[in-house]
C-alpha cells in the first residue's frame, strides 16, 4: 500500500511540472544544510551490524573502534557519473590521436588530467592550483577569463565541463552573467590557427541554475566561438547514452545532457 502510494505521488509530481520545480527547488535550497543526514540509510545499519555479527561469527576480527561503514556500495550495477566518464574518453582518444607534443586543459577533472600525462606534456590551469609532482605535468593558477599565454599560442586545449560555472560565484570566482561567453572568447583567443580545442558542457533547455551551472543549446556555444569551425560533436542524452559524431542542431531540447564540441581554429 505504502509503495503503492509513493508510485502514485512520483506521477502526480512528475505530471505537474511547476510542482515538480517547486519541490525539486526546495530539496537543492535545503541540501547544504541537510547533505551529511541521509534517513535512508538507516535500514542499511541493519545489515551492516549483521554483516558484522557474521563476520565476527565466522572468526573474524574487527574492533568496533576501526569500523568503518560503507553503506551505499551495494548496488546492482557500477554506477558513473556519465558526462565526466564519456567526456574523459572522448577527449583523450581525440588528443591520443593528434600525436601533441604538448597539451593545455583549463579546470577539467584532474583524474582525467593526470592520465593526459601518460600520453604528452601537459600544462594545467586552474584558480584552485593543482599542487601535484608528477612527470611532464605543469600546474599554474590561472582565470579562464585572462590565461596567461600570448594570442593564438596553444595547439592543443581542452576544457571539460567548466565554463557553464564561470561567473556564478561557485569557485570564488567573481559574479558575471556573461562569464560562459567571455570564457569562450577567451579560449578562442588563445587557441593557435588550425589548432585543436575540446570543449564540453552541459546542453539542453538554455537556463542558468545559479549558483550551480548554466544549460546552453549547442547553437549558443558555436555562437560564441565565431572564429572556431566546429569539426565534430558528440552527446550524453538525459539517459546517459553517448552518441558519438551526430549533428548538434538535434539537442535543444535536452533537460541535461552533455555537448562535446571538438573546434579547430581558421587558418
Amino acid at each position: 500500500m505504502k509503495d503503492t502510494l509513493i508510485k502514485k505521488a512520483k506521477v502526480r509530481i512528475k505530471s505537474h511540472p511547476k510542482v515538480r520545480g517547486v519541490i525539486l527547488c526546495v530539496i537543492r535550497l535545503l541540501a547544504p544544510v541537510f547533505h551529511v543526514i541521509n534517513v535512508f540509510a538507516i535500514p542499511r545499519y541493519i545489515i551492516f551490524f549483521l554483516d558484522w555479527s557474521r563476520f565476527l561469527y565466522c572468526g573474524g576480527k574487527a574492533s568496533i573502534l576501526d569500523i568503518y561503514p560503507c553503506l551505499n556500495d551495494k548496488t546492482a550495477t557500477t554506477g558513473i557519473d556519465s558526462h565526466y566518464f564519456y567526456q574523459a574518453i572522448w577527449a583523450f582518444k581525440k588528443i591520443l590521436d593528434s600525436n601533441t607534443k604538448h597539451h593545455v586543459d583549463v579546470g577539467s577533472e584532474v583524474g582525467y588530467v593526470g592520465l593526459l600525462t601518460s600520453i604528452t606534456k601537459v600544462t594545467f590551469i586552474d584558480i584552485r592550483p593543482l599542487e601535484i609532482k608528477l612527470d611532464r605535468y605543469t600546474g599554474k593558477k590561472g582565470s579562464i577569463l585572462e590565461l596567461p599565454f600570448d594570442d593564438g599560442s596553444i595547439a592543443s586545449l581542452s576544457c571539460l565541463h567548466v565554463i557553464e560555472h564561470v561567473g556564478l560565484g561557485r569557485y570564488s570566482d567573481f559574479i558575471d552573467p556573461d562569464g560562459s561567453k567571455k570564457a569562450c572568447r577567451e579560449l578562442q583567443r588563445v587557441l593557435a590557427p588550425g589548432g585543436n580545442l575540446y570543449l564540453s558542457l552541459p546542453v539542453g533547455k538554455p537556463r542558468v541554475c545559479f549558483n550551480a551551472h548554466r544549460v546552453h543549446t549547442p547553437r549558443q556555444i558555436l555562437e560564441y566561438v565565431p572564429g572556431l569551425k566546429l569539426r565534430r560533436f558528440s552527446v550524453v542524452d538525459d539517459e546517459g547514452n553517448f552518441h558519438e559524431d551526430v549533428p548538434y542542431n538535434s539537442w535543444d531540447n535536452l533537460e541535461y545532457g552533455c555537448g562535446m564540441f571538438h573546434f579547430v581554429k581558421n587558418l
